[in-house]
């Protein structure tokens, strides 16, 4: 079972989190806004600092101690606007440690002191604990959002899929697919085994003009050392065979076996895994007009390579979207691939059509309420 929470306790929670928020937002309206109660929470804080600092040094028998604090309480008092809130709140504290000599009971009488000045510093504790709550409600409801929205396509998709028919003969597009796809990797391992290194690169080259033939590039270094290295003539199986020869070895059918080394061995993943992915043809096949310019391009790469029955194989591939029923046949295609027996059994049974019904539905609460919610 999914540990994602529901819709519906999402858009509960939002709602919690956007009637709080309006509340203690409210209430720091009332309490002359959120500068106002910021600057008497700082002021607050820091004359509880002040006690709390200098109580002992100032109720002992330093004189200097005792001046230096009450001259700190005295500036942080003068530094405060008369219009903040509370502001009696810190002369009543002022005065309750201006005197001649100080005891605890005098520095517990300005905490109390500071009191409705707390009021105030607790009240801004409140409304960023429900502005962090409303952040976190609103970011879990547009994350719910796009999960509804996921499902939801996936209920569309199997919807389309069941349109499909099932019995169409799929084999006519399968069949030439398989064929082809069979063919060019065999070719493109031909190349490496029997073709050279140059040649290899020739055809990664010709296909960076063809932006659906996606072959990576070679390393640099590996490419300028096969263009000029007369080992550059040898096939891929035979450099990736060489890289494993000890340099003694290597020295009797190489020039200089340290820079073989280091640009074959080095690069040996790269060659053993250049192969004909980026020239395939997926199945179930894209729409026509993708397969046909897909076709187009890997006809210009194959050219350089490819057998005739390759070849061949392709050019049928390319022919298959003239037949008439290609679309249906696709359809037929991707719904036999995608479909589970249990993807089968709900869409008969109407399962799919009443959970998509049931999740626009929760949708459509969830984003009348994100969208009613406040922003914090």
């Amino acid at each position: 079972m999914s540990d994602t929470p529901d819709p519906e306790r999402v858009r509960r929670r939002l709602s919690r989190a956007a009637t709080e928020y309006e509340r203690v937002e409210s209430e720091l309206a009332e309490a002359g806004g959120e500068s106002a109660v910021r600057g008497t929470a700082g002021a607050y804080h820091t004359f509880r600092r002040l006690l709390a600092n200098n109580q002992e040094a100032a109720t002992g028998s330093g004189f200097q101690a005792y001046i230096e604090f009450q001259e700190k309480v005295a500036d942080h008092t003068d530094s405060l606007d008369e219009s903040l809130p509370a502001y009696d709140a810190f002369e009543t504290a002022d005065d309750a440690v201006h005197k001649k000599r100080l005891s605890a009971d005098d520095f517990e009488t300005a905490r109390r002191a500071l009191d409705p000045a707390r009021e105030y510093a607790d009240l801004l504790v409140e409304w960023e604990a429900a502005e962090e709550l409303l952040r976190e409600a609103r970011r879990e409801a547009r994350d719910r959002l796009d999960r509804l929205d996921d499902r939801i396509a996936d209920c569309e998709r199997l919807l389309e899929l069941g349109e499909a028919d099932l019995d169409a003969p799929v084999e006519r597009l399968r069949d030439p697919i398989e064929r082809y796809n069979a063919g060019v990797r065999e070719d493109i391992e031909a190349l490496k085994r029997d073709g050279s290194a140059r040649d290899v690169l020739d055809v990664v080259a010709a296909a960076e003009s063809y932006p659906l033939v996606e072959f990576r590039d070679p390393p640099t270094r590996l490419a300028e050392y096969l263009r000029s290295a007369p080992v550059g003539e040898e096939s891929v199986a035979t450099l990736l065979e060489y890289a494993d020869y000890s340099a003694e070895k290597l020295s009797h059918y190489v020039e200089d076996a340290g820079e073989l080394k280091r640009h074959v061995a080095t690069n040996r993943t790269y060659l053993t895994n250049l192969d004909a992915s980026p020239l395939l043809v997926p199945y179930p096949p894209p729409d026509a007009e993708t397969l046909r310019y897909r076709c187009k391009e890997y006809t210009a790469v194959c050219n350089r390579f490819a057998d005739d029955d390759t070849l061949a194989a392709l050019r049928e591939v390319r022919s298959l979207p003239d037949e008439g029923d290609y679309e249906r046949l696709r359809e037929a295609a991707a719904a036999l691939a995608e479909l589970s027996e249990r993807d089968r059994e709900r869409l008969q049974s109407g399962e799919v059509s009443t959970d998509r019904d049931r999740l626009r539905a929760e949708r459509s609460a969830l984003a009348d309420a994100l969208a009613a919610a406040p922003e914090p």
